[in-house]
């Protein structure tokens, strides 16, 4: 990784965005922010700058370790095809 001064005027890395837009936050910025996997960043534009800023979210929009799985099974499942229409679904329960 290459390294670059930005407002900061400190060293930064230079990361590659992924194909599905995924960034890799270095080890190093991550513990000067306090971050660790799983928690919440707040993203904005700034003079035409991306700024990640730690965000605390409240619990009830928070996912347990079970519904993340949960939505990992739903998401999963839609990529494959693997869904019923919510009319076909009221149908089906004869709602």
């Amino acid at each position: 990784m290459k390294s670059r001064s930005i407002s900061e005027k400190k060293p930064v890395s230079v990361i590659k965005l992924g194909h599905r837009r995924q960034l890799v936050i270095p080890r190093a910025v991550c513990q000067r922010l306090g971050l660790h996997g799983g928690d919440f960043v707040e993203v904005a534009v700034r003079n035409g700058a991306a700024v990640l800023k730690p965000r605390d979210v409240d619990g009830d929009d928070k996912l347990t370790p079970e519904e993340e799985k949960l939505v990992h099974r739903g998401e999963k499942q839609l990529r494959q095809g693997e869904y019923i229409l919510w009319d076909d679904l009221k149908k089906k329960l004869k709602l």
